[in-house]
């Protein structure tokens, strides 16, 4: 078996890649179809934990979703290198699902080389056991600078001979000359692969673009196949930094959760059912000017980070530390993920180089020690019941919870602050969780916790669209406006 290859590229980074291909698992999923995902390489700190051959590894989230989309199991091979961003001038290197250093330290163009095999290899195996691959490129295909040493776009394209879509953002205007230039800075044989164009994100009369479609294709020989209006509810997560400030819930809003927004914030994905719940107000700040108004009722989220300490220098360097302190003393909900938990302890204490040092914010009687290995697993726990869950927090005494691990250092009660008792209740065995006496500050280390139908029970009375949902709502979307016939003939020729 050689799976069919259809592939989704676009003329900018947020086109709409990510979506689309998403929405395509699901649609050749529900063809009968056995489907994969696939993307060479992903820049993104979003990331979930998959199997691999090691046990388990990462891999971007977007190709985790999609994955799910296409009812298959998500494995390292579907992502087969992921960038972390550290820094504006760094990214971790995570090959296979796990950090390589080799490749963390090396120039760009020498690592392309070096991780080429890796990424046919994977494909092939992918390819060998479907009957579709459905491909999402990055950024954009044309971007000559980096040509020779693609191993995302292109390259790909033409090593599987995929079909290819091109995906153009019309809200951001200049959609036609986005899609011709793509084109025309292509070679002849990679304009070749290109099947269609879609535009993305319409607002308005669709009548209004013509004759635009037709003098784009009478130039380049490829129609427009679908013009896809734009949908703010669609309820797949936002990829990589993209925050939709369109996160109002219908009706009355009685509470808000502010998650603090720092530079290398990681897995925000996991906030998505938060936007669906009744009376919720999801709301991402950077400022203390946007914490001004929270009441006591409202939740700060400090979450997840892949550069804690910079993160946490930052935070301070806004104020923001004192709208946290300030929001805390009054007993508001203070709840960090992850990178956040280690912010809210007393001590971040780094010999080995990994993320630095520094005094955290002293709401939990904590210190976390960072090691050079890597945490990466899944994990399935529960809360602690009877008294050990109280305040804010008691609603989840005695929940079980599935979720993610995806961190250095381990974190545990501060020694000197214990004698002098000080000390913080731990909520989750095995050092994953730990809540203040007062019960209104919470951090754990598992990601996924509002993912969980049973935390969102316990915490909101409410439950959100499953996931299987929102892939069927984006397969419908897709087939009622493309064009009849065309996504099944992309992998029947």
């Amino acid at each position: 078996m050689v799976a069919r290859c259809v592939m989704v590229l676009g003329t900018t980074s947020g086109a709409g890649k990510s979506w689309l291909a998403t929405a395509l698992c699901r649609y050749y999923a529900r063809q009968g179809l056995k489907v994969a995902p696939f993307k060479a390489q992903n820049m993104s700190n979003n990331a979930r934990v998959v199997a691999s051959e090691s046990g388990s590894g990462e891999i971007g989230s977007a190709q985790y979703f999609q994955a799910l989309a296409a009812r298959a199991v998500p494995d390292v091979r579907m992502n087969p290198l992921l960038l972390k961003p550290e820094a504006d001038t760094h990214s971790q290197v995570v090959l296979m699902g796990r950090v390589d250093e080799v490749l963390s330290r090396m120039p760009w163009r020498a690592r392309s080389l070096a991780v080429w095999p890796q990424i046919v290899q994977s494909l092939d195996g992918l390819r060998a056991e479907n009957d579709v691959v459905v491909i999402e490129g990055a950024g954009s295909p044309a971007e000559i600078n980096l040509a020779a040493s693609d191993i995302v776009n292109m390259r790909v394209a033409l090593h599987c001979n995929a079909a290819c879509l091109l995906v153009s953002d019309i809200d951001r205007g200049g959609a036609f000359a986005h899609l011709y230039g793509t084109w025309a800075l292509l070679p002849e044989n990679e304009r070749a692969l290109i099947k269609g164009f879609v535009l993305n994100k319409f607002r308005g009369d669709a009548s209004l673009l013509a004759p635009a479609p037709q003098m784009l294709q009478e130039r380049t020989g490829i129609p427009t196949l679908a013009t896809l209006p734009m949908w703010w509810q669609h309820g797949l997560p936002e990829e990589d930094g993209v925050f939709d400030d369109r996160s109002v819930s219908a009706g009355r809003v009685t509470r808000t959760v502010a998650v603090v927004a720092y530079p290398r914030i990681s897995n925000l994905d996991e906030f998505q059912p938060l936007k669906n719940i009744p009376g919720l107000r999801l709301q991402w700040v950077r400022s203390p000017k946007e914490l001004a108004g929270l009441t006591d009722t409202d939740w700060i989220i400090l979450p997840g980070s892949k550069a804690t300490v910079a993160d946490l220098d930052w935070l301070r360097a806004q104020g923001l530390d004192a709208s946290v302190a300030r929001h805390a003393a009054r007993g508001g909900a203070v709840f960090g993920i992850c990178g956040g938990l280690q912010m809210l302890g007393e001590a971040l204490i780094d010999t080995h180089g990994i993320d630095g040092n520094a005094p955290g914010l002293g709401l939990l009687p904590l210190v976390t020690v960072f090691a050079p290995d890597k945490t990466v697993r899944h994990t399935k726990t529960a809360f602690a019941g009877g008294g050990g869950m109280a305040g804010l927090w008691a609603a989840l005494a005695g929940v079980s919870i599935s979720g993610y691990e995806i961190h250095h250092g381990q974190t545990a009660q501060h020694a000197d602050l214990l004698a002098q008792g000080d000390v913080a209740q731990a909520v989750l065995p095995d050092g994953l969780g730990w809540c203040n006496a007062a019960g209104n500050v919470l951090g754990i280390y598992l990601h996924g916790l509002f993912e969980d139908p049973a935390v969102l029970r316990a915490l909101f009375g409410a439950d959100a669209p499953t996931l299987d949902v929102v892939f069927d709502g984006l397969a419908d979307f897709i087939t009622r406006h493309f064009e009849a016939g065309v996504l099944d003939a992309m992998v029947n020729a």
